[in-house]
Order: C-alpha cells, then structure tokens, then sequence
C-alpha cells in the first residue's frame, strides 16, 4: 500500500475515533447532568421523576443502549433527535369549573378548579376575595342566665330592636335569635337537694329562680324582633355553687343543632356573655362523669341540653375545631375581673374577638357592633382535607403594596368593605396520587368554600400498542418504545430464546455478572452496560467482559492519567520545616509537604501535645513507683522524666501523680514530676493560708466581740446589786388604814368584877 494512501487511511480513522470519544463523552456528560432521570427503565418511572420525560420513537435507542435512555430532559431529547410527537412530558394544567349562579352573592372567587400536578413541580392559581356590602348575618345571643347576671337580663329584654338596628348598618338581613346556660345539673355545680333544684334561690332572700340547667334554646333565629323581646322577657335568672359556668357546653350545643339553631348560609355570629369563667374539659370528673364530649346535639322537645350529665365539658381544640367547620364567628362579651381569661381563650379560638361588658350590659349593642366590623375585616383564608403528598402554600396580597408569601394560610387585616384582596396558592405534589383528590380552600367564618380537584400526571398514554412488533423481532408487543417479550423469550428486544423449564431469565443474567452469581446487591455489568443475551454491551469508554475498565475514572493531575494516584504529591518539605533544622518539631513525618504527626501530637508542626496530662500519667506513675527505672522506657517513650522537689503548683495532678510537661523546638519533651508522699500539696498549702487569711480574722472579731458583751454584763450585774443593798425598807401605819373590827357593849349583860372583863367581846364582826 503506498504510503499516502496509508497516511489518508490511518487520519480517516483517527477522525473516527475522535467523533466517538466526543459523541461517548457528551452522552456521558449528558448522563451526569441528569442523573435524576437516570435508572428509570419505564416510562411510568420516568414521568414521576421531577423534569423528566419520555422518548416512545421506534429505533431511537442505539444498540446496546438500555432503556433508561429513554428518559431524559426534554431538550437532551431533542437533541438526540427524538421527535416532538414522540416525546411523553404532561405539563400541569388548570382548568376552573362551574361558579355560582346569577344572582347569588358572592365573596370568594373561583369556587372549583381542576388541577393536574406533576410531582416536584409547583402550580399556582389565583383566589380573589371582595368583602361584599349587606352580606346576610344570623346573630345568636348566648347569655349567662346564673345568679350574678341578674341585673343584665333586665337590661337585655329590651335588647332586639337596638342589635337590628345596629347591624343594618353592616347588612340590611339580619336574624336574631337566643339561649341561655347555668351549669350541669349535679353536684358540686349545682345544690341537688329538692328545694332547691325546684328554686335554687331559696335562701339568701334572694327571691323566685327557675330550676338550673346546662343549655336551653329558647328562640330559633328569626328576622321578629318583637318575638325576640317576648321571648327574651319571659326569662327568669337562675343560680348555682361555683363561679364557672357550662359555657361550652352551650357553644358546642349551638355550633352542631344547625336546624334547632336555624343557621343559614351567610355570616354565622354567636355572642356569648357572662361575668364569670368557664368550665374546661376534665372538671366534669369532679362530678363521676368521664365521657368525653361527642360534639353531637342532644336538645330535648323543649331546647334543653339533656346530656349534662353524661358528657363532659368540651375542650377548647374540640370547640374551636366545631366552630370552624360550622363557620361561626365568636364574640365574646365579659367583664372586666375576667377578661384575661377570654382573650387567652381568644387565641386559640380562629374568628373570635373579645369585647369588654359593663356590669350591666348596658353597652352591650355598641360591643356587638364594633365585634362584627372587626370580625368581618379580618379575613383568614385557609385549607383543610389536603390528602398526603400534596403541599399548600399562601401568598398575601393585600393592597397597599401589602405582600407575605411562603404562609400555611393567607392573612389579609382592616379589609374594608367592597375592597378586594387576593391570594396567589400554591399546590405541590411530592407523590404520586393513586387517584383524584380533592380539598377545601375556605375564608374562616365565611360560608363560601373553593373545592379543588387534583390529579398527579404519573401515567403513560402512548397508544402506540403494537403486537408481535419488528422492534421486537415479533417475539413481543411494543408499548411506550419498549418490548413487552412473549413467553420463551427474553431480551432487551425479545432476541433471546429462553427454555420453559427453566429459569432462564436469571440465568441469563448470571452471565453478566462480574461474580458469576445474580446475587443480591451484585449489578449487571458492573452497572456500566446492559446484558444482552448473556452478554455486556458497555456504555460510554468502559470496556471488559463484565464493563469493569473504565480508564475516564482514573486520578487525574493536570488533565493526565498518571502511574501514581494522581501524581499530585510535592517532594518538598519547606511547609514542615521548624527551627533548628527539625521536621514538625520531630514529632511527625512529611508527607506531600504537610505534617503527619506522630501519636499524641497535633498542630500544623505537631507542636501540640493531645491531652498530655492522659498521655504520660502512667509514665510518671511508672517512675514514683517501680524500683527499676528502665523498666519505666516503654510508657514514658521518647519523653525525659525529671524528678523535682518544691511545692511549686503542676498542671498535671490528682491523688496520686503530680506532673508538668515541657516540649522543646528540639523535639525533647521534659515531665517534671514530685513524689506526693513528700512536701505539701500546692492546693493545700493555699487553701491553709486561705483559711488563715480569712476564716482567722472572723474567728478573732467573734472572740473579741463576745468578751466585750461580757465586760458589759458584768458591770451591770454589780450595778444592780450596789443598788439593791442601798435599798432601806421602812414599816410606818398608813394614815388611811381603819381595823375591820367594831367593839361594842350588850347592855342587858351584868359585867363580873373581874375588871379583865369590863367590856364584852361578844362579838367582833368584820366588815366586808
């Protein structure tokens, strides 16, 4: 062959083989950009991968190439030369269903949507809010019917007409209805004794009550004002033991009897007042009732509440989760000795306010009125229902260049009336649903409720079914740009005969494995090709029997395959040099110009021992106690022990070593140490002059302080005694003394001559 010729021959194949190396090496980049879309043999895979898609073109994979390929980016598909027609990559969508009809108002926009999600990929949609004029409101009136509360019933009898008339100028519907509540009907809540269940204000001059009770309804919300007053000034007040009332059960009673209650569908408002606190869940055991609330109405015929006595009270997550679902806002009027207790309960409660009652409830309209504003302005749009895998997420727009994003709820305060305000959702899927879901997005305290649909694009709809395909040697079905094989063949594209009786599959597969086994955790073709027929087709460079070369995945120094790991190594050793011509402090080696310390030693020239007291305790314990030194060489190693006397202070010490340790630039390490049954310990010695310089001076003054008491005591005791001899006692007859005996003569007596007894002591009478 002429030597031209065999010139052009050899650069022809060196441009061949250059254009492989370029085409492996970018598919290989291609690989390593997109490994998320990587080890997806199906296209089901291969869709519920973030930003993955899937290539169904018949021929498109090049041989040996597996089926994984076939998921990718859509462009790195494109680029491969797939066709758009073939390329398999759903892209979310919205789609917004039937709103409300005509003439129905409306606050909450849209009311339906339709979402298809692929999973990792957000998809947001807008809510619009317009806080709409004269908006119907049902308004409930809970009121505290015990004793203390006397004189606001009075007052609230004439009630209906002012709260009407306040609330038209919010709305122009309003419905007004009314309950009342004590406290459960059993001791220690209420006396059981007979009378006074029949009266509970039979003592005390208190005058007529109506029996206690837990809850009554008394009037079904209605747009009669005069049938409210009626009612309202046929009630009588009541009375019970303790402060706390049964006020829960009575909100629970009034969120869940919807049709006792009458609520509608518009703005649900309960006003509850009282002057005293509230009974939690847990206290019903005080009276042996350990059931908890079932948070379901029982009103008897004649609106009691007739389960008192069997359930306990209510728990304030179980309230405010009833309240929520029922779309009912709270105000709570109280007075001001508890009002610290409302608030706290307020804010663990959504839509609820608290105002302050005076003790006569004489501003109560004006509270109810300023309560529904404040409520109706602030407006809270949140979702509940969310099935598992799908993630929600708010973005505020209020107006006023007012924005929060990344919030679990949409928050927008001080709305105005026929102002808007918008809310940007976002939905994530982290998961493939197994079928459409469905949530709820809802204002709090608003009846209107967006429902959201949701369906995760996780399936294949190729329909490109083919049986007994040529891509697949008609041994197979071809679906999706893969070979489904018949039975007795196997393979990539069903070229494989495979024997019935026999497990031929893996045995098939056994051939590809480096270990000649299909064991667990052994890939085929050391994961770097695909087997085909018992045999591996390696990607990229990788080569060998099994794909077990790959040459790209050598160190590399400088863009060059070296003989060493890399070849990266520097012979010199300037950065481990220290003074007086030693290599890190001769306490370690170097190595590629760096300081490998020897055990014990750290730093970037070893110049720090690790923890020196622990290292060569037993070096000194060696040298305080056995009789032959040299006996002590191993523990102590290159370290020179030195055995000082003094009472110097050591850093190294305990009950039984004592011990300083001195590293030299020469590389020497000196341990000075003492023996501890010799001299006084340091510690000693300073807590000695402690106890001298300061304990001894107290001593002294306490001493001296004690013998001034007792110089003092001693001159008074001889005060008092020089005193006491001077003391001269004298016996004279007070002037106004008189003898209590009286002496007289009995007339009638003849006297003897005796003349001892010329008068007669017959009697000597003392005067009292």
């Amino acid at each position: 062959m002429p030597l031209s010729l065999c010139g052009q021959t050899m650069r022809k194949l060196w441009l061949t083989v250059v254009v492989l190396l370029i085409h492996f090496t970018s598919l290989r980049g291609s690989m390593v950009l997109d490994g998320r879309c990587l080890s997806k043999p199906t296209c089901t895979e291969c869709l519920r991968s973030l930003g993955c898609a899937w290539c169904k073109q018949k021929g498109f994979l090049a041989q040996g190439e597996p089926d994984e390929r076939r998921c990718d980016r859509e462009e790195a598909l494109r680029n491969r030369h797939c066709s758009d027609g073939q390329i398999l990559n759903p892209q979310p969508a919205i789609r917004s269903r039937a709103e409300e009809p005509m003439g129905t108002v409306v606050q909450l926009e849209p009311q339906n949507l339709h979402l298809k999600l692929r999973v990792g990929m957000p998809q947001s949609f807008e809510v619009r809010f317009r806080r709409s004029e004269g908006y119907p409101i049902d308004l409930y009136y809970l009121m505290d019917l015990s004793y203390s509360m006397k004189d606001d019933l009075e007052n609230i009898r004439n009630l209906g007409l002012e709260v009407v008339t306040a609330m038209k100028n919010i709305t122009s519907a309003v419905r007004i209805g009314f309950g009342s509540f004590v406290d459960k009907v059993v001791d220690p809540y209420v006396s059981t004794v007979e009378a006074k269940l029949a009266n509970p204000c039979i003592e005390g001059g208190k005058g007529p009550c109506q029996p206690a009770f837990s809850f009554k309804h008394v009037l079904k919300l209605t747009e009669d004002v005069e049938e409210f007053e009626r009612k309202v000034s046929k009630q009588s007040i009541s009375s019970n033991l303790d402060g706390p009332e049964s006020g829960f059960d009575a909100i629970m009673q009034v969120a869940v009897c919807q049709d006792d209650i009458g609520w509608g569908n518009v703005t649900r408002i309960l006003v509850y007042t009282s002057d005293d606190t509230f009974h939690l869940a847990g206290d019903g055991k005080l009276a042996g009732i350990y059931q908890p609330n079932d948070g379901k109405c029982h009103l008897n015929s004649n609106g009691l509440y007739n389960k008192d006595t069997v359930y306990d009270y209510p728990s304030v997550g179980h309230l405010s989760q009833v309240l929520s679902a029922n779309n009912i806002r709270l105000i709570f009027a109280v007075t001001d000795q508890n009002i610290e207790n409302y608030e706290a309960l307020s804010e663990m409660i959504p839509q609820s306010v608290v105002g302050l009652l005076e003790d006569d409830s004489n501003n109560v309209v004006q509270l109810i009125s300023e309560a529904c504003n404040n409520l109706s302005s602030s407006i809270l749009l949140e979702h509940r229902d969310v099935p598992p895998g799908l993630g929600v997420s708010y973005s505020s727009h209020c107006g006023d260049d007012r924005l929060a994003q990344g919030q679990d709820r949409g928050e927008c305060s001080d709305v105005r009336i026929n102002q808007q305000v918008n809310f940007t959702v976002t939905v994530t899927s982290s998961s493939c649903l197994s079928k459409t879901e469905s949530f709820i997005i809802k204002v709090q305290g608003i009846n209107e409720e967006l429902r959201v649909t949701v369906e995760t694009l996780c399936d294949c709809d190729c329909q490109d079914s083919e049986e007994q395909s040529s891509q697949c040697h008609g041994n197979g079905t071809f679906h999706c740009g893969i070979c489904s094989c018949d039975s007795g063949h196997t393979g990539q594209r069903c070229e494989c005969e495979t024997q019935p009786d026999k497990d031929t599959s893996l045995a098939v597969e056994a051939l590809c494995s480096p270990a000649q086994t299909n064991s667990t955790g052994t890939p085929l073709c050391s994961g770097r090709g695909s087997c085909v027929c018992g045999q591996c087709i390696c990607w990229g460079q990788h080569r060998g029997q099994h794909c077990q070369c790959d040459d790209i995945s050598c160190n590399r120094h400088n863009n060059m395959i070296c003989g060493g790991p890399a070849c990266e190594c520097s012979t010199l050793t300037d950065q481990c040099q220290t003074s007086n011509d030693g290599i890190c402090s001769h306490r370690g080696q170097c190595e590629c110009n760096e300081c490998h310390c020897h055990p014990g030693f750290f730093g970037r020239h070893c110049t720090k021992p690790l923890a020196p007291c622990d290292t060569y305790r037993a070096c000194v314990d060696c040298m305080l106690h056995e009789s032959a030194i040299n006996m002590c060489h191993r523990r102590c190693g290159s370290a020179k022990p030195i055995r000082i006397n003094g009472t110097q202070s050591f850093t190294c010490q305990d009950d039984t070593v004592r011990f300083n340790v001195e590293l030299i630039n020469t590389g020497d390490i000196f341990v000075y140490y003492t023996d501890t049954s010799r001299g006084i310990d340091p510690w000693i010695i300073n807590m000695g002059k402690a106890v001298v310089g300061i304990v001894l001076p107290g001593v002294i003054m306490i001493i001296i302080y004690r013998l001034m008491l007792e110089v003092s005591y001693q001159r008074e005791r001889r005060r008092f005694l020089k005193d006491k001899e001077n003391i001269c006692w004298e016996d004279t007859q007070n002037p106004l003394f008189q003898e209590a005996l009286t002496t007289f003569t009995n007339p009638m007596h003849v006297l003897e001559p005796d003349a001892d007894c010329a008068t007669s002591t017959f009697g000597k009478i003392k005067q009292m």
